[in-house]
């Protein structure tokens, strides 16, 4: 199978031969599958460590694209908001989504075949299921106290 045109004038299948350090901020964003998971609220289990996602989304997100309203200023809005980086990603990956491609590439494993670095095509993550798109609620909407009746299995 030949690989899909890249569109995104980067090397082809980069993060194959690099390591996630040694990634361009372009190819680190690049990564990105734009499936929203990462938006989500997450509850931890105190005792076991267990990452667990709720479709309860940032105030920011946006689930019709799946992205970020305010990506580049977002920590005006939302302080708290994690930058995912190659200097931090040992100590964040946990709490990744489990089709995450830093999660993924971290822990050696490949890109799915919907990943649009794979596919070519933005769409597929949205196509294969595996997105947030129009599927979240959001928190202004649900009671912290309440996050719990909103925990939802990973699509994967």
């Amino acid at each position: 199978m030949s690989d899909p045109i890249d569109r995104s004038g980067l090397a082809p299948r980069f993060w194959e031969t690099k390591a996630l350090k040694d990634l361009s901020p372009r190819e680190w964003e690049a990564l990105c599958d734009g499936c929203g998971k990462c938006c989500l609220n997450k509850l931890e289990d105190e005792e076991t460590g267990e990452v667990a996602l709720t479709d309860v989304a940032c105030r920011l997100f946006d689930d019709g694209t799946c992205r970020c309203a305010q990506y580049p200023i977002r920590h005006q809005f939302v302080p708290e908001c994690i930058v995912l980086k190659p200097s931090n990603i040992d100590e964040h990956a946990y709490w990744m989504p489990q089709t995450c491609a830093y999660r993924l590439l971290w822990a050696g494993e490949p890109l799915y075949d919907w990943h649009p670095l794979i596919s070519g095509d933005p769409e597929t993550v949205h196509q294969a299921g595996v997105s947030m798109r129009d599927s979240t609620v959001p928190e202004f909407e649900i009671d912290e106290d309440d996050w719990e009746d909103h925990i939802i299995e990973e699509p994967v």
